[in-house]
């Protein structure tokens, strides 16, 4: 076969390492290991169950659960063969559950661990009849089914749909194609990023949830690499630990918020990170400070992430030399990016703006969506006919080609005709000594159209003077960007996937009023 970095289907790459790495680990879950010579026969085994339970390329099928390395078998196998996979998020409802299924129109809902009474649960919320499989019954299947032959899917076929956080309304089915989610490592393979060099010896760690880019798509990298994918059911502190000093893990995705809480864990200290490569991390930009503590505990090299689901994942990266423990002006930036990746930065009508001018960013690369499902006009205004997505965030990029994020657009704060970005007034708090997190909204205000509010987690054991935060704002960022008011609240609102909920914060200070915006 071709070289791997020409391969783009997953039938490939499963035939590919099959066949060239029999006997190497290809995942692992708790006592559950299987080698590259498995994970092509059973995963030939579920595009044959599949086709033979009548499902043909196109159709959906679902997973409620958590990670699972029988979730990753089952994805795998159906991508061979074009069937959809579709990951539900195991923490939404079931209203919300049954919405995706609905969506997907699904001929088979799979469950994982923990999830035998879903199909009790969508009772009376399902307009259409699919079969439920869960965990044991899937395992026999993967165990007993007969191999048969089927028509492997194509590079531009779909095999993943991914729902968006729905933070704005209903969640949208993003349709990720086999070149989606592997043609950008041919661009990278010899640009000696840190990002897509591997050696021999590495294991990638799932820690995220399967349901979001950042899970799924940390399986579908170490299979890229003919690498092992260590799988943890869910993010926990001693999962993540315990990968690293008995699974051999070399680097793993998580998100600032997580990090946060490995540092408070006591066991953390005590872990033996010798064999940590690479911390990536994304969703959010991280606070220096944290990046102090992160890089003097873990002693690894950091790589942060951009990109969302629509673009597949990453696709602009600030590589480890440029965080700097002691901060610098490339550290605020979300990076370069990736080889194969075009950036612009647009105004309202969709005219490119010059360099250090802020506007929406929009991206063209082989990464970005077939579109989302059965929503012909929401693709429409998300991407063009010649290819861009627009990403729905502000941001500039500066003269070295670094893109500097400053915030979702729908987010911006109007007050006194001047723009605010919330991400830059929450940078400006996080350093405060009794702040844990927070979260800046624009709520209304009489004089000033809207005005600047933070809303404060005070740190264990400590009490936040609002007086105090506003001085420290006002020594550190603009007079029109400092907050007029904060709020202080035990807990900060977040979807599956860590990121704030603003619109939640927002909406008790904008209820009764037409607009969201004054």
């Amino acid at each position: 076969m071709s070289d791997v970095a020409d391969l783009l289907t997953f039938d490939e790459f499963l035939t590919h390492w099959g066949r060239e790495r029999p006997d190497r680990l290809g995942m692992r879950e708790e006592d559950r290991f299987w080698s590259y010579a498995d994970l092509e026969d059973r995963t030939a085994r579920v595009a044959s169950f599949l086709k033979s339970a009548g499902l043909q390329k196109g159709d959906r099928i679902c997973w409620i659960g958590k990670n699972s390395d029988i979730y990753f078998t089952l994805f795998y196998g159906a991508a061979r063969l074009g069937v959809v996979m579709a990951p539900i998020g195991w923490r939404l409802a079931p209203p919300e559950w049954a919405y995706i299924v609905n969506d997907t129109r699904s001929k088979i809902v799979f469950t994982g661990p923990g999830f035998d009474s879903t199909e009790d649960a969508l009772k009376g919320q399902l307009d259409h009849s699919p079969r439920f499989i869960g965990e044991a019954e899937a395992r026999q299947i993967v165990a007993r089914q007969d191999r048969i032959a089927f028509e492997p899917a194509r590079a531009d076929d779909a095999v993943l749909q991914l729902y968006t956080s729905g933070t704005t309304g209903n969640p949208k089915g993003v349709e990720l194609s086999n070149r989606n989610l592997f043609a950008l490592r041919k661009g990278t393979a010899d640009a000696g990023l840190a990002y897509t060099q591997w050696e021999d010896d590495e294991v990638v760690l799932v820690a995220m949830p399967c349901a979001h880019i950042g899970g799924t798509g940390l399986g579908v990298m170490a299979l890229a690499s003919g690498l092992p994918g260590y799988i943890l059911a869910e993010f926990t502190p001693d999962g993540l630990f315990d990968a690293i000093e008995t699974g051999g893990v070399t680097r793993f995705f998580i998100v600032p918020a997580a990090l946060h809480i490995l540092l408070q864990h006591p066991r953390c200290a005590t872990v033996d990170y010798s064999r940590l490569k690479y911390i990536l991390y994304g969703a959010a930009p991280i606070p220096l400070e944290l990046l102090r503590q992160c890089i003097q505990m873990f002693g690894c090299e950091f790589i942060q992430n951009y990109g969302m689901t629509e673009t597949t994942g990453t696709i602009v990266m600030l590589p480890p030399e440029d965080h700097d423990p002691n901060g610098n002006q490339r550290m605020r930036s979300a990076g370069k990016p990736l080889p194969g990746v075009e950036i612009k930065i647009v105004d309202g009508d969709g005219n490119e703006l010059p360099v250090g001018e802020v506007g929406e960013v929009i991206t063209r690369s082989s990464n970005n969506m077939l579109g989302y499902w059965n929503l012909p006009d929401a693709t429409q205004k998300t991407l063009t006919g010649d290819g861009w997505v627009h990403t729905g965030d502000a941001g500039y990029v500066d003269e070295d080609g670094y893109l500097y994020i400053h915030d979702r657009v729908k987010d911006m704060i109007i007050s006194g005709g001047e723009n605010v970005y919330p991400a830059e007034v929450e940078s400006a708090i996080y350093g405060h000594p009794d702040v844990l997190e927070v979260a800046v909204i624009g709520v209304p205000d009489d004089k000033w159209g809207e005005a600047v509010k933070a809303v404060c987690v005070p740190k264990p054991g400590a009490t936040i003077d609002p007086e105090n935060v506003i001085t420290w704002a006002r020594e550190r960022i603009a007079g029109f960007k400092v907050p007029k008011s904060i709020d202080i609240i035990e807990a900060l609102p977040r979807n599956a996937s860590g990121k704030i909920l603003r619109k939640d914060l927002r909406a008790p200070y904008w209820a009764g009023r037409d607009r969201q915006v004054n």
